[in-house]
């Protein structure tokens, strides 16, 4: 039986995947660098913690590549004393990574057995002290709460305006929109008083939607 050096496929998937796609945010590295992913896989899957792949975890639900990661951690900005909202908090990982980089996380999954392992990954690791992960639907939740950023896991056909409605003016949010095959990836701005909210086009990738957020299946004649 092979036994895997998680530390050295930590460092072979930071230097050989996250780095060429242009993520170079020095605490962004750190964060990956350092968190041990294959903690939060499921077992069977577990010896390609550190691959490019998304991996599933369950409900048709996956991990996002470590690429994307990457590349969503760093295009959000984060600052240490941010308070960030989770769309779909899925194996718990993501929510690890933000929850280093920043004062607060907020997370929300739907399904109750993915957030019960989930919180259970967070607390064996001793991440839990920032992170509150709530039973919750993202698209029928509610609050007056505003966040700094807000991070989105399960694509969307368009991003619901309740969801940039819990931005703090200048807060970012990172979405993937759009039907497959063409999904693209996005960074939000919220506006303020003046200007509208600006959304920058970071990627193209291809994530299962979020439940209840996919199009509207078309009819053909």
């Amino acid at each position: 039986m092979t036994t895997i050096d998680y530390a050295q496929a930590r460092e072979t998937m930071v230097e050989q995947q996250v780095r060429p796609w242009d993520v170079l945010d020095p605490r962004v590295l750190e964060t990956l660098s350092t968190l041990p992913r294959e903690a939060f896989v499921p077992a069977a899957y577990r010896a390609l913690a550190y691959a490019d792949l998304p991996l599933p975890i369950g409900h048709g639900e996956v991990m996002f590549k470590p690429v994307v990661e990457g590349r969503v951690l760093q295009a959000l900005a984060l600052a240490p004393s941010d308070e960030v909202l989770e769309i779909g908090t899925g194996s718990g990982y993501f929510a690890a990574c933000l929850g280093r980089l920043v004062r607060e996380v907020v997370s929300l999954e739907l399904h109750a057995d993915l957030a019960e392992a989930a919180h259970a990954c967070l607390v064996a690791q001793g991440l839990d002290g920032n992170i509150r992960i709530e039973v919750a639907d993202a698209l029928r939740y509610d609050t007056a709460r505003r966040f700094d950023a807000i991070c989105v896991t399960g694509a969307v056909d368009t991003i619901p305006a309740q969801f940039v409605q819990w931005l703090r003016p200048g807060g970012r949010l990172f979405a993937v929109r759009g039907r497959a095959p063409a999904m693209e990836a996005v960074l939000l701005r919220s506006g303020d008083a003046v200007n509208e909210p600006h959304v920058q086009p970071l990627f193209e990738t291809q994530i299962p939607y979020l439940v209840g957020a996919a199009p509207a299946p078309q009819f053909q004649w």
